[in-house]
């Protein structure tokens, strides 16, 4: 367990499980948590009786709601040398992370149940197995706090179907285990009850006559499940206008063929827009055209880049 006590680490037989132990914050990271969390990771990678990683959430609200954006911002006024040392310190470590999962040499199963927002994204969907509920709730909601879609989002989101990236980066629209499955964010649905099973189920799986990955694969299909219809009506049937609408050149034109649009579903879009902090919609759809055509790495350290800028900044 960490320092602070908000992490966990079990070796539970041939599984390495994490749990974040913050759910008075929704689970958020602090820097300990993600310090702590990089180098069991990097323990277990050597460790040939760890088959697989499967990160949790305590509570029933949240997997993970983010980075600790409240010690970020308290940092802001200690600059040194025109840098905000602490969210250096942060971004440095939280981005190396999402670098980590990325490149993982086994399977890594991220239970995305409940609210997983920003950071919370950033240890899961870079991962090799990722497992949805019908309490998941993802978004990427940077811009409405003055920052930008990081912690990969410049690789992931432009690699969405259309223009879907770019409509989720810039609205911050928060997804269900629908959407998620069905754009490919998510691999698998299972009920939140299952969760506990499901880990149990890894844990007593037979790992001797079969790689990681295919046992894996298993006994996460054994608990898949369609996704239950969306609360909301489902992105995927507003493909169409969100291709046609994010493919302007500006965030003025998109906005304008939003309002031209005339549906409820078009003026949730616009007003989530109106709360985001107008340079972050512009830096953010200048990000994501960038970033289809980047690594992974090239994504990430453009994400660095930026976030040094933002923490120097009033917005």
């Amino acid at each position: 367990m960490s320092a602070s006590g908000d992490i966990e680490f079990e070796h539970r037989g041939p599984l390495g499980l994490v749990t974040l132990r913050r759910p008075q914050a929704l689970n958020a990271l602090t820097l300990d948590m993600i310090r702590v969390f990089s180098a069991r990771l990097a323990n277990w990678a050597q460790d040939s009786s760890v088959k697989a990683v499967v990160v949790q959430g305590e509570g029933d609200r949240a997997f993970c709601a983010g980075g600790d954006i409240v010690h970020i911002h308290e940092g802001r006024p200690a600059m040194a040398h025109g840098k905000n040392e602490f969210g250096y310190r942060f971004f440095e470590a939280e981005y190396s992370l999402n670098r980590q999962i990325k490149v993982f040499p086994k399977p890594y199963i991220a239970l995305m149940d409940g609210v997983t927002m920003g950071g919370g994204v950033g240890i899961s969907v870079h991962g090799s197995h990722r497992v949805v509920s019908e309490r998941t709730r993802l978004a990427m909601p940077e811009a409405s706090i003055g920052f930008f879609p990081d912690v990969g989002g410049s690789f992931l989101l432009p690699r969405l179907t259309g223009e879907m990236g770019l409509f989720i980066g810039l609205t911050g629209w928060p997804l269900g285990a629908s959407d998620c499955v069905r754009l490919g964010i998510a691999t698998h649905f299972a009920h939140s009850f299952l969760n506990e099973g499901l880990v149990e189920a890894l844990r007593g799986a037979d790992w001797t006559n079969a790689a990681p990955q295919a046992v894996v694969d298993a006994v996460l299909s054994s608990f898949d499940q369609t996704p239950p219809a969306s609360e909301d009506e489902d992105l995927m049937n507003h493909q169409q206008r969100i291709d046609r609408c994010f493919s302007s050149a500006t965030v003025e034109a998109i906005q304008s063929c939003l309002g031209a649009v005339g549906t409820p579903w078009s003026e949730k879009a616009l007003t989530l827009m109106g709360r985001a902090s107008p340079t972050s919609l512009k830096v953010a759809l200048a990000q994501l055209r960038r970033g289809a055509a980047m690594t992974f790495d090239e994504a990430m350290q453009m994400e660095f880049q930026l976030s040094q800028v933002f923490l120097g900044k009033d917005d």
